[in-house]
């Protein structure tokens, strides 16, 4: 008997990295997922990986028709849903003083906003009992220079799982936020040379980079009963980077 079994599952940004690993993990574990991303030829091999019980939708959850879209779909071929793992999002470095109206439109876009109204726009759907968790970054509990934009727009998370959880405690509907570290992912390829990872590396107390493998079980833990008396927490995976 799996952890998810007859459960669905909704996985924004679904296609790579640690929530395409977490889509997987939630099929063996007895899910139907939905998994949403924006470049259709990524999300076709996405499905085609996970292989069974999955249905790709392509879409960018910072357009709200979009999101409007995705729960559509679900809605027609499921009903309702259990789990929502809010996953889409991005940033790129800019410093203090070189940070443009493009850079934080386009990252408070995705990363908070867009955050934010696929939570609110999956609610009709969502089964009492259920579970939200959100995707932060221990860029926001650190101080990595150059990342405050992005730091700031996965802080505003924590508080949102506070103040919903409280708003949705009659439906006992968890929500808690997932902070992942750095993590060996295709994005991180695109984005940092071999001594930036290098550095990063050296941060982290084990002197290696998280795995999505070990971020997908963190994700099932709280999608499923395992953490019925868990919410309105952040749950930090990072290796010991911001513990020490």
């Amino acid at each position: 008997m799996g952890k998810l079994d007859g459960k669905v599952a909704v996985i924004t940004g679904g296609t790579t990295g640690m929530a395409l690993a977490g889509a997987k993990l939630f099929v063996d574990e007895g899910a139907h997922v939905f998994i949403t991303g924006r470049r259709q030829g990524a999300l076709d091999e996405a499905v085609k990986q996970i292989g069974r019980n999955v249905t790709g939708i392509q879409g960018d959850a910072a357009d709200l028709d979009d999101l409007d879209r995705l729960y559509d779909t679900v809605k027609r071929e499921k009903g309702s849903l259990d789990v929502l793992w809010a996953s889409a999002g991005g940033g790129e470095p800019a410093p203090l003083g070189e940070i443009t109206e493009a850079h934080f439109d386009t990252w408070f876009g995705l990363n908070a906003r867009g955050t934010l109204f696929t939570v609110q726009k999956a609610l009709p759907l969502f089964n009492d009992g259920g579970s939200i968790l959100m995707t932060g970054s221990n860029a926001s509990l650190g101080a990595f220079p150059g990342w405050s934009v992005y730091a700031g727009s996965k802080a505003v998370q924590q508080a949102w799982a506070r103040v919903w959880l409280n708003e949705l405690k009659d439906r006992r509907i968890r929500v808690n936020v997932l902070t992942p570290g750095q993590v060996a992912t295709a994005k991180q390829e695109e984005l940092f040379d071999e001594a930036t990872k290098r550095q990063f590396e050296s941060l982290i107390p084990r002197g290696q980079m998280g795995r999505p493998g070990e971020i997908a079980t963190a994700a099932l833990f709280l999608a499923s009963d395992d953490s019925s008396y868990v919410n309105g927490m952040e749950l930090v995976a990072d290796g010991g980077t911001t513990a020490i």
